[in-house]
This record gives C-alpha cells, sequence and structure tokens, in this order.
C-alpha cells in the first residue's frame, strides 16, 4: 500500500528532479536524461541487492532487464550529444 497522502507528498518523495526552465538547450536536455539515468540504474542496483539478500531470484531476474535498458539509454544519450564532426568524415 502507498503511504503518499497527496500530489505534493508524491513530489516531495521523487528523486529524479523536474526542470522547469522555459528553454532547455537540446545537448543540456540530453546532458540530463542521460545523468537522471545514470541515476536510475544505481538505484536499480541498490534494489538487485536487496532482492539477492532476500533470494528473491525472480524480481532480481527483472530488475537486470531493467538496468540493462536502462544502460543503453544511458550509452545512446550520451552518443547522441557527442559534439564534433556529424558528416561521418
Amino acid at each position: 500500500m502507498l503511504d503518499a497522502e497527496s500530489i505534493g507528498d508524491i513530489a516531495r518523495k521523487q528523486r529524479v528532479l523536474d526542470n522547469d526552465a522555459d528553454y532547455v538547450d537540446p545537448l543540456d536536455m540530453l546532458a540530463e536524461l542521460r545523468e537522471d539515468n545514470k541515476m536510475m540504474a544505481g538505484r536499480l542496483r541498490e534494489i538487485h541487492e536487496v532482492c539477492d539478500d532476500h533470494h528473491d531470484i525472480a524480481t532480481a531476474s527483472m530488475i537486470e532487464v531493467w538496468i540493462d535498458e536502462t544502460e543503453r539509454r544511458t550509452w545512446f544519450l550520451f552518443e547522441a550529444s557527442r559534439q564534433g564532426d556529424r558528416t561521418g568524415h
């Protein structure tokens, strides 16, 4: 059962911060998303350890998939935000 009492309570507990800027440079946006995904992968690893401590193999297996997907997103966001020659030369 969730212990959230209101939307405000949920907002106080959120870990991924909102960006309410009127404008965000595209490369800055990609960098923010990359950092959010890196943080999420770390938290998923922490949860995986809890599953291992309790011998919950099924949940740990699902979390491994989520970690893999998150790491792939992080890599993609890194590559998408790299500066340099994009013409292939």
